[in-house]
């Protein structure tokens, strides 16, 4: 059921929902709760899963309102046939526990259990050439020293076949891997790879394989050191430090707001279960860890007897075994090792619902400004455990339907109440988290004055018991059951692999010792849920919300308190501690720590010898794939004299789905009100239109599609007279509002009546419903500006080189932060001139003389629905504002944008910025112009800035510094120039751009490495070949095809390009290498603490400050 939970609500559910970072993944990217709800396929929004669903062999002839039944699925007879055979394969080292066909996804599945290890293996087969595997340990942590997380990301730091320091990274320099990673859970921890080429997957399996069952980490304490912590000292004089990855990472997470809530919302709801401390490390409890308990660990619970081993794909079932039978027969039983690792069921014993007080690091007010004084408040999230004992499937999905009823769209009963009662910015908590062994229903508010805390959890508890009285609209629960079934049926998993998330859902039952495949299936439970409904009606989610919530009294409030002496509490009681520590050392022990703390430098500054990195298995050059691959695309301009460009590809199966964008230009929109477009666009489909309230706008939606969203895109395009490759000024911009929307053949004209519907008469006098959106909006940027500074930074410094940088930074950086403040006080306060701008907005593009000319309808979908959906494609562009015969746009191709004529006035110049928050950690960025206007930009630039991202970068940054993550930006293709370093949750500042400052030097050297080093020239070529082959969704490949006619690029070109990449020579790192020593234009933007500039301005790097928060 986790798979059903997950795929309710992904497009066009309206406004983001909170979810809790419990979760942390190896790569160098903090992996959240989205992540985790990935895993359990629990119903949240997950921002690198766009779409999602199921994959059948066969067609779906199921009832179900709305349409969702329509949702094909086509294979031969000779592809059944064979996936049945291969359900049958045998190997002596293994025994057959089951064998079982998910129709749902055309997965045939196989669970084996290794006969010498007890290892148990589930063999997914099916046609996907996206293969999967993966390896899941139960790993329940008994305290906060984050022993899983660190351990997770030590295994990848070499093996006893692979030799090198970093395997990991090796395999991410030279591998076409379409998923690499490794996560840690409260309760688990997954190592992961996925590749379209069957070599490279087994490559990635053994490296893998081998890294988990016989790491380096356990037998060298350097590992732990540097991946987890230590203590540093370079010179007796000098203060203590601590220093590790993990150590750095948790200190971010640990300055986030967000975190801490959800942080203490666990720890509270599972008082006595391993949920209640932090698998991946409270900063203050990492420390305390061992080497010998960090080795231990891995001893108790990375035995085979206590893995589950997944694979998924069109590869060879017999390999599978044999390849993991090679590792496996070398263990002997454990039959304990299950045992220890079994996680014990919290109960439901909190009899009287509880309130608590923690507090969160908030920035002192004599340096605030106005803004920040007005965010000392509050945060408050009520949570409840919702169940004690296993549910049954069809409880599952009550379940999931009962929180879409509540908390899955802005127009939902529980978050519509929450965000109009103004008592609080944002919603935090989400809802429903159904990933570790029982399920809780977490809801509040950030943004609350302390006078209105006990309002909040009133409030929530009243509409849930005023819900369970007046009970749920029918629509409303059509609407969600089509959305889920939708979502269910269509299985589009955009670049993600499928069979991850197969696996990531069969983990969610399987993980507790229960069937991997009944996490899969959904026909049953969803048949029960409907007869449920036919015979009781809104009954069946009313008496779920009373017993799951109403009169569940283990319930916990967290209120999230603002401190202003938080984050220099915690500095003074670090250096405290350190100060304590260093002085009950005699002198000979502080000399052994300098001298582990050059030994461990000098380690991690160490080339790898050839002879360990010729034990990482890799591909050749002649194993690539030479020629572009091309998508269909056809196009026609004014479409049976409608006036508008059609565009579409037509593909051999969508399953029944057609896909729908429809563009409006927006040129003409005034660039002061550019700012407005993004909340313009999500009015669209949040406010009602025409008769439609806001709530049957989105009901409708629900029921009769699979979602419909609208959004703005503006990027930069090749102007006349510039050839492919070649950086230009950024003056041409092509930009849209799209209005985008799926659903099946026989829903197409209801789709397209919404789109037309929403754009034509859209409610844009909701001042309530604006004024939460801005607060939300607030809320969302100055959680990204803690959470992720280094996208803030790179967007700063961009801002100073493009005309697209300057745009996005006044509609998503710290600039856009000042403006929204600004609307949110003019929304509430002068709510006329707001209202008159929006108007202004849809007047401009819906120009009845030239609205027509600037329109384009992208369609994705196989040859039967284009031939279903044809005159009601026609139909749809007869009925749409403006003339047929108007007049014509300027071309963009040949005429500056408006925007860009304003933009080139009034950019600043580059500069060094530092924003100040209330963080432990920096975000640090440096940029400036690689390449000039003129000048042609190589695809060999490509492979260089991928090999210093993964290299020179990683080792520095993240492996010496101490950061978790370091890496660089750029994009050969954008005709910018534009080149930026970035650093994620990293202790240092000034030590970084020292970094940065020194890669033209680095590169150098590592040219000339490579003029010998010929297998290590191929490896970096061949990731990035990697790069340009992801996977892609059918939607997704129509995507690129657009794109690529907007651009202008032409077939010709891409193959040049790729052809540059595969022949990227040591040549090609110098002359990069010489264009970064004398990248022009630098700038500085940091994101860190006071503390932090202060310290580095004493040692003479000085920024020009901002307080932020």
């Amino acid at each position: 059921m986790a798979l059903m939970a997950f795929l309710a609500t992904n497009l066009g559910t309206g406004g983001a929902r909170q979810t809790r970072t419990v979760a942390t993944a190896f790569a160098g990217v903090s992996l959240t709760a989205a992540s985790w709800n990935l895993a359990s396929m629990s119903r949240r929004s997950v921002a690198f899963l766009d779409r999602y669903g199921p994959r059948s062999n066969h067609v779906m002839n199921h009832e179900a309102r709305g349409g969702s039944s329509s949702i094909q699925r086509h294979s031969t007879v000779a592809s059944i046939s064979d996936l049945e055979q291969r359900l049958e394969v045998t190997h002596p080292a293994y025994d057959v526990v089951s064998k079982e066909v998910v129709n749902e996804y055309g997965a045939y599945c196989t669970l084996y259990k290794h006969k010498k290890s007890g290892a148990e293996l589930l063999s997914v087969a099916s046609d996907d050439d996206n293969k999967v595997f993966g390896i899941t340990f139960r790993t329940p942590p008994n305290d906060s020293t984050g022993v899983p997380h660190i351990l997770e990301h030590s295994v990848l730091c070499g093996s006893r076949k692979y030799k090198t320091k970093d395997p990991f990274v090796q395999l991410l320099q030279g591998s076409l891997q379409t998923f690499l990673n490794a996560f840690t859970y409260p309760d688990r921890t997954c190592y992961v790879v996925a590749s379209q080429n069957t070599k490279d997957f087994y490559n990635l399996i053994n490296v893998y394989a081998d890294a988990v069952y016989h790491p380096r980490a356990i037998t060298d304490p350097n590992v732990h050191a540097q991946e987890g912590w230590h203590l540093e000292l370079e010179k007796l004089e000098d203060d203590l430090t601590y220093k590790g990855v993990v150590y750095n990472e948790m200190k971010g997470v640990y300055s986030s707001p967000d975190s801490l809530l959800s942080r203490e919302s666990q720890r509270a709801i599972f008082p006595n279960n391993a949920y209640s401390v932090d698998s991946g490390g409270d900063p203050v409890a990492i420390p305390d860890l061992s080497f010998e308990q960090f080795a231990d660990f891995h001893k108790k619970y990375y035995h085979p007897a206590n893995s589950r081993i997944y694979f998924s794909g069109d590869d060879d079932i017999y390999t599978r075994l044999q390849t993991m039978d090679d590792y496996l027969s070398e263990f002997d039983p454990s039959p304990e090792s299950k045992p220890a690792s079994t996680i014990q069921w919290q109960p439901k014993n909190i009899a009287e619902p509880r309130w608590e007080q923690h507090p969160y690091p908030s920035s002192p007010s004599s340096e605030a400004d106005e803004g920040a004084k007005e965010d000392k408040t509050h945060m408050v999230m009520v949570n409840w455990l919702l169940n004690d004992q296993p549910l049954t499937p069809t409880e599952c999905l009550v379940i999931e339907i009962l929180d879409s009823l509540l908390m899955g769209t802005p127009q939902s009963t529980l978050y519509k109440a929450l965000m109009e009662s103004g008592l609080g910015s944002a919603i935090t908590g989400g809802g429903l988290s159904d990933e570790l062994l029982q399920s809780t229903f977490s809801v509040g508010l950030k943004g609350v004055q302390q006078s209105n805390v006990k309002q909040v959890e009133t409030l929530i508890l009243d509409t849930i018991s005023n819900t369970i009285q007046q009970g749920f609209d029918q629509g409303d629960i059509d609407s969600a059951m089509n959305t889920m079934e939708f979502k269910l049926r269509e299985f589009n998993t955009g670049s993600f692999p499928r069979g991850l998330s197969l696996m990531l859902g069969a983990m969610s039952k399987w993980i507790y010792d229960g069937s991997p495949t009944e996490a899969l299936k959904f026909e049953e439970p969803l048949q029960e849920l409907k007869s449920m409904i036919l015979k009781d009606g809104d009954q069946v989610f009313k008496d779920f919300a009373q017993k799951f919530l109403q009169l569940n009294q283990h319930r916990v409030t967290i209120e999230m308190v603002p401190d202003e002496t938080l984050e220099a509490n915690q500095l003074k009681a670090e250096k405290e501690r350190l100060t304590e520590i260093k002085q009950s050392m005699q002198e000979e022990q502080l000399q052994e720590i300098i001298n582990k703390t050059s030994e461990l430098k000098r380690l991690q500054a160490a080339e790898d010898d050839p002879e360990a990195r010729a034990t990482i298995p890799s591909l050749e050059l002649s194993d690539l794939k030479r020629d572009v691959t091309e998508f269909p695309i056809e196009v026609c301009e004014n479409h049976d004299n409608s006036g508008v460009t059609l565009v579409k590809h037509e593909f051999a199966s969508t399953s029944g789905i057609v896909y729908a964008n429809f563009g409006i230009d927006i040129r003409n929109v005034p660039i002061e009100d550019v700012p407005l477009l993004s909340l313009f666009s999500r009015m669209l489909t949040e406010t009602g239109a025409g008769s439609y309230s806001d709530i049957e706008l989105s009901r409708r939606i629900g029921t009769h599609t699979g979602g419909i969203a609208a959004s703005v895109s503006i990027r930069s395009v090749r102007p006349d007279g510039v050839a492919e490759g070649v950086v230009h000024n950024g003056s041409h911009l092509y930009s849209k509002l799209f209005i985008k929307g799926k659903a099946t053949a026989d829903k197409a004209t209801e789709m397209f009546d919404i789109m037309k519907l929403i754009l034509t008469d859209a409610n844009l006098n909701s001042q309530a419903r604006v004024i939460e959106m801005l607060k939300e909006t607030k809320a969302r940027l100055e959680s990204a500006i803690q959470g992720s500074g280094h996208s803030i930074a790179n967007t700063r410094m961009r801002s100073h080189y493009t005309v697209t940088g300057y745009l996005g930074e006044i509609t998503g950086g710290i600039t856009y932060l000042d403006t929204v403040t600004q609307l949110l006080k003019d929304a509430e306060d002068n709510w006329d001139s707001v209202h008159s701008r929006l108007l202004n907005i849809k007047n401009i593009i819906l120009n009845e003389e030239t609205c027509r000319n600037g329109m384009i309808l992208d369609i994705t979908a196989d040859a039967s629905v284009m031939n279903n959906i044809a005159q009601k494609v026609d139909n749809f562009l007869s009925t749409i504002p403006g003339k047929s015969d108007g007049s014509k746009l300027p071309d963009l191709y040949s005429s500056p944008h408006p925007w860009a004529v304003h933009a080139n006035t009034v950019m600043s110049d580059p500069r060094d910025e530092g924003f100040v928050v209330p963080t432990q950690v920096s975000y640090v960025g440096k940029g400036g112009r690689l390449f000039k206007e003129g000048e042609y930009v190589a695809g060999s630039t490509a492979v260089v800035s991928r090999f210093l991202r993964t290299g020179y970068l990683w080792d520095r940054v993240r492996v010496m510094g101490g950061a978790y993550g370091g890496f660089c930006q750029f994009d050969p293709k954008s005709n910018d120039g534009v080149f930026t370093f970035l650093s994620y949750r990293d202790p240092n500042l000034g030590e970084t751009l020292d970094v940065y400052d020194a890669t033209a030097t680095a590169l150098k050297e590592s040219a000339k490495a490579l003029e010998e080093d010929k297998d290590a020239l191929a490896t970096a070529i061949i990731g990035a070949v990697g790069d340009l082959d992801g996977a892609l969704s059918v939607d997704q490949k129509g995507a690129v095809a657009f794109n690529r006619w907007i651009a202008r690029e032409s077939p010709e070109y891409r193959q040049k390009f790729r052809d540059e990449v595969l022949t990227t020579s040591a040549d090609d790192f110098c002359q990069m290498a010489e264009a970064l020593g004398d990248m022009s234009e630098e700038s500085v933007a940091v994101v860190s603490s006071k503390s932090k500039f202060d310290e580095t301005a004493e040692k003479g790097k000085t920024l020009e400050l901002k307080q932020v928060m």
